[in-house]
């Protein structure tokens, strides 16, 4: 029988889906826009994406099919909704990996001092980090399992180890910082955190909301994990709660060691440069560099199995339902893994503007899922749902509901402009054609010509019965 994995496994998935390269390259971003409390930021992002998770949990309660979004919208709202939040969703996951892939490779070139702006470089590496995430799940989800869980822990492990060293610091090296955050200036001489109103506060949570992402795409992968339907409520919650305890630990740690190295270095990993020992300094870049790999393997298992599992519900063509003798989605794997690097490479690698349709997905994802949880709850779905649910109306309705209260809220406070414009060295202000062009055709064009072909396809399959 084909190896699947289990809930730790599960767990471990969702801890390294949502553990990237923020936490390691730039922790102080938040710090810089809000001084003192940003702890309370990272708290109220934690309960927003602690919301969103249990939302998503309750969800993989009522449909244990792959496909995680794709699947509650199909199952919910019906083919027509199930098959353009699939396709928008796999476009911008596979978009998603494409940038996460040059994050990684330009990072990597950063530390080792070569030229990360390099076209060359970026795409020898960026060939190269996709042929060894090839093999990694070529051999099937039994090689996966141990890959990821040893880049899970090690990540893990390096943030968990800095956090003791800072705490120890702080508490037998008598070194606390954090009340000197106040006298640290930005560029406009004024103290962190001065002047924040309502607006920039809901753009902070925003922002360290956005290091919590990531959870919403391990449920695509359902079919190769044991008893989804009852690991998956349990797994995502306890991960969502394990690195929000590592993520407010490590910025609380940076605060009260070093706060003005955190703000304004200029190094590649900058967490690393909040510890003048350089056994830890090299411990926080490996970290780092496992980090960004552990990441990639997660995006590798995830993505692919969007595009599976839309074929095994008959939307797109059987043959992205092949899989090897190891259980290894191959066709689906190799045309996902194609555009994960042909896109990055088509914008010359320049990751603001293809990063749009990853935001505008999420955005799309966190509205339909509360909606498909609450009708599952009434029972008024379209599609197919498990009946044999233990329905509770505390998880199943007001959690949903306060999920999409705060994506609307998150939605209309999103910097929509900024992703849609540059701003040039001269401070002129353009529009982003790239990203508009890349909008255009991810959320418009291409899932209306495919919904135009699958039309075709049921009224052909129709008429020959």
């Amino acid at each position: 029988m084909k190896k699947k994995l289990g809930f730790y496994s599960i767990v471990l998935l969702t801890i390294n889906s949502v553990i990237g390269t923020g936490i390691f390259l730039s922790p102080g971003t938040v710090v810089a826009s809000t001084g003192q409390q940003a702890l309370l930021v990272y708290l109220l992002a934690a309960v927003f994406a602690s919301v969103l998770a249990i939302t998503f949990a309750a969800a993989a309660k009522y449909v244990s099919k792959g496909g995680a979004a794709y699947a509650y919208a199909k199952a919910a709202f019906g083919d027509n909704v199930g098959f353009y939040v699939g396709i928008t969703r796999y476009i911008a996951a596979s978009i998603a990996w494409g940038v996460m892939g040059t994050a990684v490779v330009k990072t990597v070139l950063g530390i080792f001092g070569l030229d990360n702006t390099n076209m060359t470089y970026i795409t020898l590496g960026f060939i190269c980090l996709m042929a060894v995430l090839l093999l990694v799940n070529i051999f099937g989800t039994r090689i996966f399992e141990v890959i990821n869980n040893l880049s899970t822990i090690g990540k893990v492990g390096a943030l968990v180890t800095t956090i003791v060293v800072g705490l120890a610091i702080v508490l037998f090296g008598n070194v606390n910082q954090f009340g000197t955050i106040s006298s640290i200036m930005n560029s406009a001489g004024e103290p962190l955190g001065s002047n924040l109103d309502m607006g920039a506060y809901c753009m902070a949570i925003i922002a360290a909301f956005y290091a919590f992402t990531g959870f919403e795409s391990v449920a695509s992968g359902s079919e190769d994990m044991e008893a989804p339907e009852k690991n998956l409520p349990r797994a995502i919650p306890l991960a969502i709660a394990i690195v929000a305890a590592i993520y407010i630990g490590i910025v609380g740690v940076a605060m009260m060691i070093n706060p003005e190295a955190i703000v304004s270095t200029t190094e590649v990993v900058a967490l690393a440069e909040v510890f003048d020992n350089n056994i830890i300094r090299s411990m926080i870049v490996i970290g780092a560099l496992v980090s960004m790999f552990g990441i990639n393997v997660a995006a590798s298992f995830h993505t692919p199995r969007i595009l599976e599992a839309m074929a095994l519900q008959g939307q797109i063509p059987s043959a992205f339902t092949k899989r090897t003798e190891n259980g290894f989605p191959l066709t689906s794997f190799l045309i996902t893994i194609g555009i994960a690097i042909l896109l990055p490479m088509a914008f010359g690698f320049n990751m603001s503007s293809i990063i749009v349709l990853s935001s505008i997905s999420r955005f799309i994802q966190f509205i339909i899922v509360p909606l498909a949880v609450i009708i599952f709850y009434l029972g008024k779905e379209r599609g197919e749902a498990l009946q044999d649910v233990k329905k509770n109306p505390v998880v199943d309705v007001f959690i949903p509901g306060l999920a999409l209260a705060f994506t609307l809220l998150l939605l209309y406070k999103f910097s929509w402009a900024q992703q849609f414009t540059i701003t040039l060295e001269n401070g002129e202000v353009v529009a982003n054609v790239f990203a508009i062009t890349a909008m255009v055709i991810g959320y418009v064009i291409l899932p209306i010509v495919l919904m135009i072909w699958k039309n075709n396809q049921t009224k052909v399959a129709t008429a020959t019965n």
